[in-house]
């Protein structure tokens, strides 16, 4: 890769996360497959973005890149002030988990595991002692309602108690960044209100919420909505 025209200024404008210039394609056969087309984003630390778009806009594509869970074709990819895009397998881990909180539509709990231990899970790489993990990981569960649910297996909780849940694992180690990937898509419409107030409610308290939903109700509580048509910004 070029090397970029500049780097950005984090300290004095504030931002978390900037991608300048990025594109990405996939090569099926013969075929380029052209899926994001020159994507500059900014995000300031606190912000609350939700990002929109029909099938096939390349929500998808994106969130994988902002998630460090793929690599652009070409372009630019800071987080707190790195430069990702070009990391290798390794590196990339060591930033989704250190950096990054997940909450994905379909949870992604480990069956096997309680409610403490699968908030503990992203914990393990952080190198914290058993009590250090369990406290944290109590008061987390606590603090999204489910104080009472902690020796509970996710077969054994709701819906919205296990969105309860991945919500709290996103939390464990305090990331840069929370990414939602359509949080409340599997969920009845009140239980779908109640994770949406815990995600605004992380925002008030100066999280950096970034929601990918076709969600209205959502989009319209989010600071700024980032709208993709064809792998472009509308």
């Amino acid at each position: 890769m070029e090397e970029p025209h500049k780097t950005p200024d984090f300290e004095s404008d504030g931002s978390i996360l900037v991608i300048e210039k990025l594109y990405k394609s996939y090569q099926l056969g013969a075929v380029e497959l052209q899926v994001l087309r020159g994507i500059d984003v900014t995000i300031k630390a606190g912000e609350s973005v939700a990002i929109m778009g029909p099938s096939g806009s390349g929500k998808s594509t994106l969130l994988n890149i902002i998630g460090c869970l793929d690599r652009p074709t070409s372009g630019y990819y800071w987080l707190g002030g790195q430069e990702v895009s070009t990391l290798d397998d390794n590196q990339l881990s060591f930033i989704r988990g250190s950096h990054i909180g997940f909450v994905f539509q379909s949870f992604n709990l480990i069956e096997q595991l309680n409610v403490v231990e699968n908030i503990e899970v992203p914990m393990y790489y952080r190198g914290l002692s058993e009590s250090e993990s369990d406290k944290r990981a109590r008061q987390l569960a606590s603090m999204v309602g489910l104080g009472d649910r902690v020796s509970h297996r996710p077969s054994e909780l709701s819906g919205g108690e296990r969105q309860r849940v991945a919500i709290a694992r996103a939390l464990a180690n305090e990331p840069l960044i929370i990414l939602a990937d359509e949080p409340t898509g599997n969920l009845d419409s009140e239980t779908g209100q109640e994770i949406l107030d815990i995600l605004l409610d992380l925002h008030q308290q100066g999280k950096t919420l970034i929601v990918v939903t076709h969600d209205d109700n959502i989009a319209t509580h989010a600071g700024r909505i980032i709208n993709l048509l064809d792998g472009r910004i509308k």
